[in-house]
């Protein structure tokens, strides 16, 4: 049985995997960056939990982070629509189906990236924190 962390990563990669761009987890950036774009989520860190005792609970603000790729001509406003998309994508359930307590993504600080040879690209990673409880901070 998958620990609550996981399962409100999976529900989040769940989420993004509807976007129109291809969606990776825990993955290396490919050598090709498809023309819809790029996202790989990283687990993250969850950070230093508040804990309350009665009944015992750890309550988690943890971090995961999705890189956005994007590659061509047009990637500023390629970048600009992807990054519309992951905050309306998470805009929809804020709970992530009742997994969590609040998602909330940061602003990205996008970056232009030299490719030898092909366009360039334009990254950047989008901080998300995830509010959660759990009562084993394993489990």
């Amino acid at each position: 049985m998958p620990t609550p962390r996981e399962t409100i990563l999976a529900a989040l990669h769940a989420r993004l995997s509807a976007l129109p761009a291809t969606v990776l987890r825990g993955e290396v950036l490919p050598e090709r960056v498809p023309a819809e774009g790029l996202l790989i989520l990283r687990d993250g860190e969850p950070g230093e939990p508040e804990v309350t005792l009665s009944p015992l609970a750890y309550h988690y603000q943890h971090r995961a982070e999705i890189e956005a790729v994007v590659q061509g001509a047009a990637r500023d406003i390629a970048f600009d629509t992807l990054t519309a998309s992951i905050g309306a994508a998470l805009a929809a359930d804020r709970t992530l189906g009742g997994l969590c307590d609040w998602v909330e993504a940061e602003a990205p600080r996008p970056v232009d990236l030299p490719v030898e040879g092909a366009a360039s690209l334009k990254a950047a990673v989008i901080p998300v924190v995830l509010h959660y409880s759990t009562a084993d901070p394993l489990g």
